[in-house]
C-alpha cells in the first residue's frame, strides 16, 4: 500500500512535532530531577542546622535526666536482686541438685540394690524367660500348627470328592 505525498508529508512533519515534543519533554524532567536534588540537600542542611540542635537541646533539658535516674535505679535493683540469686538461690538448687544426682547413683549401684532386695525379703530379679515361659510358648506354636493344617484341609480342593454325573447319552436319529 503506497501512500501519496501529501500524505507522507503530513506523517513526516507529525513525527518531527513527535521527537520535539519527546526532546522538551526530556527536558524538562531533567530540570525537575536537578531541582528535586537540590531541595534534598538544601532539606538536609536545613535538618543538619535547625531541627537536629532543637531535638537535642529538648532531649538534653528534659529526657536524659529521667533516663539516667531510671538507668541509676535499675542497675542499683539488678545488682541487689544479682546478689540475693548468688547467695541464697544459688546455693540451695546446688545442694538439692547435688543431693538427687547422689540418691540416683546410689539407687544404681548393684551392691545397694542387692541388700534391699535382701531387708524386703524379696527374690532377686530373674532376667530372660524361664522354662515355664518356653513350655508355654512351644504349646502355643504346636496349637496353631494344628489349627492352620486343620483349616488347610477343610479348604483344599480335592478333586476326588466330588463325583459328577454322568451326561445322558442321546439316542442317533
Amino acid at each position: 500500500m503506497s501512500l501519496s505525498r501529501k500524505r507522507k508529508k503530513e506523517l513526516k512533519r507529525l513525527k518531527n512535532h513527535a521527537n520535539d515534543l519527546w526532546q522538551s519533554q526530556q527536558e524538562i524532567l531533567d530540570h525537575a530531577n536537578a531541582v528535586a536534588r537540590e531541595a534534598g540537600r538544601q532539606l538536609g542542611n536545613y535538618s543538619r542546622e535547625q531541627v537536629a540542635p532543637v531535638v537535642r537541646g529538648a532531649y538534653d533539658q528534659r529526657l536524659a535526666p529521667v533516663v539516667d535516674r531510671g538507668v541509676k535505679v535499675t542497675h542499683k535493683v539488678a545488682d541487689e536482686a544479682n546478689r540475693a540469686f548468688n547467695k541464697n538461690v544459688l546455693p540451695a538448687v546446688g545442694t538439692a541438685l547435688g543431693a538427687v544426682l547422689s540418691v540416683g547413683d546410689i539407687a544404681k549401684d548393684t551392691r545397694v540394690r542387692s541388700a534391699l532386695n535382701r531387708l524386703q525379703g524379696k527374690p532377686p530379679v530373674k532376667k530372660g524367660p524361664g522354662a515355664g515361659t518356653v513350655i508355654a510358648i512351644g504349646v502355643g506354636v504346636v496349637a496353631a500348627a494344628g489349627v492352620a493344617y486343620a483349616v488347610w484341609q477343610t479348604f483344599r480342593a480335592d478333586d476326588e470328592l466330588w463325583v459328577a454325573e454322568e451326561e445322558p447319552v442321546l439316542p442317533n436319529l
